[in-house]
């Protein structure tokens, strides 16, 4: 005996145990319900996947709620459809009828319609002596607004789940970036300890991510790689200052003592030709930029630029970049001596300059000659913002670490 179907009283077709349970439910709809029907398709298609069903088994429920004549699927309405297989096929756009006859299945089987079926399995209407419906047989509509708050509580988790997943992405994507600038940065200036390795150990945890990741994978693979970024800021935070910063440091003092004048108010010139400065024979940019930090790390390292930055706060490298235009001119750099910078530099780098310029501004005379002299240095490969971002980056972190 076979217990996984049933004949029902209306139709010789064996329906699943599942199905006849949602036939009672159906029969169960709350009195006076209603619900606009292209509502439910609407949810019942951001729910595919949940439902089981494939967008050709949407086009026939769109097709069978076009012969539905009112907007309102209503609870004291006939919502038995009874379209011919040859109408229902030109309104799921000529899809053949075995195909039709397939995702019809999945229809029921998801429990969004139920058949209908007459003696003969044929599809009719029988209508009484004034014109009135009296039975139909067909495809009933009647689950759909049964299961009206089910279904937009599945589309509501599914919009939900995309968001977390969109916003898992764009973490991985920022902690990703922000692990290689820290790995390069290390490897660009020769700093202690096998950073080879950890770069092998990020290639490796970049691989694992599939190549259509779902939202396990990407939390999976973004935990580890906050893990690796902080592990990485641990190992640039415990070494020496001496070993770190020192050489960087001196170069430092000799800019500010390169940049102090007798007037304490002494602008830079305008130009290189004023200053009597030759130009560059690199034709003014070098082969490889700078690398540029990660954000959270240059604002650890210069907190004063967020004061500047657009509604007092830095949140992206464009606010960044906007605060290092109202501080160069509150530092009296001049727009040719910026311009130059970023050209050299590359914009974000200049503008992270800047920022370290306005965290030593009261050790320096004239922040548009130090400004000048850090892009001829970078126009030569002689400098590098690694060293002086992490040197700020250690004094701010023990000033903190004093004051709490």
């Amino acid at each position: 005996m076979n217990t996984g179907s049933v004949a029902v009283p209306f139709g010789p077709r064996p329906i699943s145990l599942a199905a006849v349970r949602r036939q009672l439910a159906a029969a169960d709809i709350k009195v006076g319900k209603s619900v606009n029907k292209w509502r439910l398709k609407k949810d019942a298609s951001a729910a595919m996947n949940q439902l089981g069903l494939q967008s050709n088994s949407l086009a026939v429920l769109d097709a069978l709620l076009s012969f539905y004549p009112e907007d309102e699927l209503r609870q004291d309405a006939q919502l038995v459809v009874y379209p011919s297989n040859l109408q229902l096929s030109l309104r799921a756009n000529g899809m053949p009828g075995s195909t039709m006859r397939r995702h019809l299945a999945a229809l029921v089987e998801a429990g969004l319609i139920l058949r209908r079926d007459s003696a003969n399995g044929k599809r009719y209407v029988r209508k009484g002596r004034s014109g009135e419906i009296e039975t139909a047989f067909g495809f009933d509509l009647s689950p759909l607004l049964a299961r009206a708050e089910e279904l937009a509580h599945l589309a509501q988790q599914v919009v939900a789940d995309r968001a977390v997943f969109r916003k898992a992405k764009e973490d991985l994507t920022i902690c990703r970036r922000d692990v290689r600038k820290l790995i390069s940065a290390a490897l660009d200036e020769g700093l202690r300890g096998d950073w080879l390795a950890i770069e092998d150990v990020y290639i490796k945890l970049v691989a694992r991510l599939p190549r259509t990741p779902s939202v396990a994978d990407v939390t999976d693979i973004l935990d580890e790689m906050e893990l690796l970024k902080q592990e990485i800021v641990n190992r640039l935070e415990s070494l020496s200052e001496t070993e770190f910063t020192s050489t960087n440091d001196v170069q430092i003092e000799q800019h500010i003592q390169n940049s102090k004048s007798e007037s304490p108010h002494e602008f830079e010139p305008r130009s290189e030709k004023e200053q009597g400065a030759t130009p560059s024979a690199t034709g003014r940019r070098i082969s490889e930029p700078l690398k540029t930090f990660p954000l959270g790390i240059v604002l650890k390292a210069c907190p004063q630029i967020s004061d500047f930055g657009p509604g007092g706060g830095v949140t992206s490298w464009r606010d960044l970049m906007s605060a290092a235009v109202v501080v160069r001119s509150m530092l009296g750099i001049s727009p040719s001596a910026y311009q130059d910078a970023c050209e050299i530099m590359g914009p974000e780098n200049a503008a992270v300059a800047v920022a370290c310029i306005l965290e030593r501004a009261n050790l320096i005379n004239s922040a548009g000659g130090y400004m000048r002299d850090l892009t001829r240095r970078a126009d030569r490969g002689e400098f590098s913002l690694g060293p002086m971002v992490m040197a700020l980056y250690r004094a701010n972190s023990h000033s903190v670490e004093r004051a709490g």
